[in-house]
Parts: C-alpha cells; sequence; structure tokens
C-alpha cells in the first residue's frame, strides 16, 4: 500500500493516521521464502515535526511460516515489530543514502508501507526456530522425522578412537 505523503510535508504540526492492509503475502529473502500465515493492519501515524521533519510511527505484527531447525516442518512464528523513524524530507534520495538511511520504503512523496513493513520483520526475523524443545530432528540417513517415531536405520558402530570426540558432541547438542 502507497501513502501519499504531500498533505502532511507542507503542513508543520499535522498528524495523519492510516490503517494499512498489507499485501505483502511471503516474506523472501537470502534465507528462503517462506509464507505469511496472519498479518493483522498496520496503524500507521506520521507527523511533521516542523522543517519538513516527518517522524513515523507504527506497530503490528506477522505470522510466518518459518521450518524447524532441526525436523524441517513448518512453524508459525509471531514476528512483532514497533516502527519508530525520522525522515528529513529535504534531503534528496541521494543524501539519505549517503546518510546510511536505507529508505528503499519511501519513493518521492510516497511512503511504501509493505517495503518499510518488510525491512522491519527482517530486522526482527528469529535467528532459530524449533517446532519444540526437545525437538528430535531427522534421521541422517533416511529422512524419517524423528518425532513421529524411530526410523529402524541400524545405528552404525562407533570408532573406538572417535569416543573423546564423541562425548565432546554428547555434552553440547546443539553443535
Amino acid at each position: 500500500m502507497q501513502i501519499h505523503l504531500s498533505d502532511v510535508i507542507f503542513s508543520e504540526g499535522k498528524t495523519i493516521q492510516a490503517t494499512a492492509e498489507l499485501e505483502m503475502e511471503r516474506i523472501v529473502f537470502q534465507l528462503g521464502d517462506f509464507p505469511i500465515l496472519e498479518k493483522e493492519p498496520f496503524v500507521l501515524t506520521v507527523t511533521n515535526t516542523g522543517d519538513k521533519v516527518l517522524e513515523i510511527e507504527g506497530e503490528g505484527r506477522i505470522t510466518a511460516g518459518i521450518p524447524c531447525d532441526r525436523c524441517l516442518e513448518q512453524v508459525a512464528v509471531e514476528i512483532p515489530y514497533h516502527i519508530h523513524r525520522k525522515l528529513d524530507m529535504k534531503l534528496t534520495d541521494e543524501e539519505r543514502v549517503n546518510d546510511l538511511d536505507e529508505s528503499s520504503y519511501l519513493t518521492g512523496m510516497d511512503l511504501d508501507v509493505d517495503r518499510l513493513v518488510y525491512l522491519e520483520v527482517l530486522m526482527g526475523w528469529p535467528l532459530k526456530i524449533l517446532c519444540k524443545e526437545d525437538c528430535k530432528g531427522i534421521c541422517s540417513r533416511c529422512g524419517q522425522n524423528l518425532n513421529n517415531g524411530s526410523c529402524g536405520c541400524a545405528e552404525e558402530p562407533k570408532d573406538p578412537r572417535l569416543a573423546a570426540i564423541s562425548d565432546i558432541f554428547s555434552k553440547f547438542k546443539e553443535v
């Protein structure tokens, strides 16, 4: 959704509120392509604080389908976001880039709400996802989800020369 900001830019002290329905259905970046299972409307407040400086505030949450890091089953993960940004509308796009303000969500006088939310969701993206705390993962041989039961693959006998290393790995399950 695009919000045109010209009314606010030229009226010092003016505030607008908008409720934006997010149009994005997926989050796509280097880690993959993740469906958005639920999204709530994004309530956005834009205030002209003077001298063509806009303050953007809003919050919301989405629920994304992210695979478990151990068994690869899809997990519904709620990602809340809170936006608080100041935009100096006197600056050109080039000057914003030089000031390290990634304002790819602003094109001329139009604010791209989906792009703004997308960038905030990426900042809040969880580092580790587990379907449950004691997830057993998948069998390294056949790919069976071990949470659903054992797969029946014969466990290879361990090399006695590697017993010390095996003990280290059994103590630290996250390795």
